[in-house]
């Protein structure tokens, strides 16, 4: 009954608006709730005429400067507010409404009509009731408008000393700040986060540390990401969310054992509270028992459209037989070729066509996850095809973009793709022979391998440095750039001598080699080689004079991870040698000390 009730107040509600705009005046809206609004409520005359005013009361008028023009409610002995000419009591009130009428309806409904210069004028007055702009600033970014609920959700944080309640600042702050990601406005997000930490109450406050702890995480930031989760939980210190955002954390930095304690320690305190809400008690405690797999099984299960087709590409995946190696050939050259097999070729044209247009036509990764139910599907349908190298190199690509950032994904995903490969690079290796990335089809198995790599990194480092490594090894080109991967790897376990082994390079200088260039230099700190790191030093100065400034820098400001944004020389390439190498040396005594004389002091 109650559904039933909502649909005919909208398109009640919805065919009054159009009526009052005619010409804004009470009398035109009453003959428009008899003649034509009876109808749309099942020809129940009597509630379309004790509909029509409360919904008059809320309605802005464009004649009034958006003001409403209110009628005051009758005695029980006036005439009734709906011209009848019966007295209130025998008419309208006497009237029962199936459910609620929101107080902020019309206006709700006219913000959703509005465009262009009257809608500005509309916010700018400030008299639209805060829920009205939450529900239809939602409205238009569930329905692609993008622009327009950025515009919407802006005017609720626009107003001088006004804050919207807490159930509306919070859902439009979070999906606020979602849209100016998605749209690319980094500044503004920050300016958003930056806002509400400074002048919001404590809930808003909290609301904008998660999300600046997820900015941080999802840009790799720990340090920055673990600063914000501490300046959270002394805001919001008995908030559930606390839970969620110190597993993510934890399994980000690969304490996988530490998250579980951790989450049982939020378990046992939220157990003891009696306002939480069951279900988050029931989360954080499936996440006691294991972060990772909640984690992964709520992101799957999130996306209504793909959540049954990566449900089903898990399971296949869980279950993966094993598969007949690459077909390889030995050339005129006496290296190993692979060379796809007529059932390799046959599979990757079958996935090809689930997968749309070919390969040169593909604008993006995000045109591909479109159309990801149906080839997740298909892939599900025929586990065949992940025998061919072909498939899984373009597999491992889409699961990395979407993925490689969640460590959580892993084990669902990567791990049986990854057990595969290294099956592969076994039967490789066992012939002795050069596997060269130029040729024959050998470039299918090298990118498969480095989207495991990247797709491993945050969730299983070492088992993506070995597999980096064995790549390496096959062919010493380093076409896919692994050798900086590998050179961490080696630092991280401190093996100095065999990460300067690695770094043997000429002495022309190169921005490509920005990030070898840095981790020998700590090498060679480590070894007591002052001088010859100083040369290098000079030299990442001078390829990149952002470099050293984000090194030293506690907390700077984020950037892309998008490699085309990485030029030589860019900020945007210094960021990323920041987050692979500033690690190693902050944990090296004294070394970002000695690192800071290299640094030119501004005048």
């Amino acid at each position: 009954m109650l559904a039933a009730w909502v649909d005919h107040l909208l398109g009640y509600a919805s065919g009054a608006l159009s009526a009052i705009r005619r010409d804004e005046r009470y009398p035109s809206l009453m003959r428009w709730a008899r003649r034509e609004g009876a109808e749309l409520l099942g020809g129940d005359l009597a509630l379309a005429q004790a509909l029509a005013p409360p919904l008059w009361n809320q309605t802005p008028l464009l004649r009034l400067d958006f003001a409403c023009e209110s009628l005051a409610l009758p005695a029980p002995d006036e005439p009734c507010w709906c011209d009848s000419g019966r007295p209130y009591r025998r008419c309208c009130a006497m009237v029962a409404f199936p459910g609620g009428v929101p107080a902020h309806l019309m206006w709700m409904l006219s913000l959703c009509q509005w465009r262009g210069s009257r809608l500005r004028a509309a916010l700018e007055c400030e008299l639209a009731p805060d829920q009205a702009l939450l529900e239809a600033g939602v409205i238009a970014a569930e329905s692609g408008q993008l622009g327009r609920a950025q515009l919407l959700l802006e005017s609720l944080f626009a107003r001088v000393d006004n804050i919207p309640a807490p159930v509306q600042s919070e859902y439009a702050f979070e999906r606020l700040a979602e849209l100016y990601q998605e749209r690319g406005f980094h500044r503004k997000q920050a300016a958003l986060i930056d806002s509400a930490l400074g002048h919001g109450p404590a809930f808003l406050r909290g609301a904008a540390l998660e999300r600046l702890v997820l900015a941080h995480l999802e840009s790799d930031d720990l340090e920055s990401a673990r600063d914000a989760f501490m300046r959270a939980l002394r805001t919001i210190p008995d908030a559930p969310v606390l839970a969620y955002l110190e597993t993510m954390l934890l399994l980000q930095e690969g304490q996988q054992e530490k998250a579980r304690q951790r989450a049982d320690f939020w378990y046992r305190r939220l157990l003891r509270s009696s306002d939480v809400d069951p279900a988050e008690l029931g989360f954080v405690h499936e996440l006691a028992v294991d972060p990772a797999g909640t984690l992964a099984e709520e992101l799957i299960s999130s996306d209504e459209e793909l959540a049954l087709p990566l449900a089903r590409l898990r399971s296949t995946l869980a279950r993966l037989p094993s598969a007949l190696p690459p077909t390889l050939v030995v050339n005129q050259a006496e290296r190993l070729e692979y060379l796809p097999s007529k059932l390799d070729a046959a599979y990757y044209t079958a996935w090809s066509v689930q997968l749309g247009p070919a390969d040169e036509e593909r604008e993006g990764v995000s045109d591909l996850w479109s159309s990801a139910p149906d080839w997740l599907l298909a892939l599900s349908e025929h586990p065949e095809w992940l025998g061919s190298p072909l498939v899984l190199q373009e597999l491992a690509m889409e699961l990395s973009s979407r993925f490689g950032s969640l460590p959580w994904m892993v084990e669902p995903f990567f791990a049986p793709l990854a057990k595969r490969l290294e099956s592969w690079l076994g039967v490789i290796e066992r012939q002795g022979r050069q596997f060269l990335w130029e040729e024959g089809d050998n470039q299918a198995i090298y990118l498969f391998g480095l989207s495991l790599v990247v797709g491993m990194e945050r969730g299983d480092r070492q088992r993506s440095r070995r597999i980096a490594e064995r790549l390496l090894k096959l062919d010493g080109e380093d076409n896919l750039g692994l050798r900086e991967l590998v050179l961490e790897q080696l630092l991280r376990e401190g093996r100095d001598l065999d990460a300067l082994a690695l770094t043997e390079t000429s002495d022309a200088e190169s921005a490509d080699w920005l990030g070898l260039y840095l981790g020998r230099a700590l090498a060679l700190y480590r070894l007591g080689r002052q001088d010859e790191a100083a040369e290098l030093i000079r030299r990442v100065q001078r390829a990149n004079r952002h470099m050293l400034n984000l090194m030293l820098q506690a907390r700077p400001r984020p950037e892309s991870f998008d490699q085309a944004l990485a030029r030589p020389g860019s900020r945007a390439q210094a960021w990323q040698y920041r987050v692979l190498l500033r690690e190693r040396w902050m944990e090296t005594p004294g070394a970002i000390g000695w690192l800071g004389q290299f640094v030119q002091p501004r005048g």
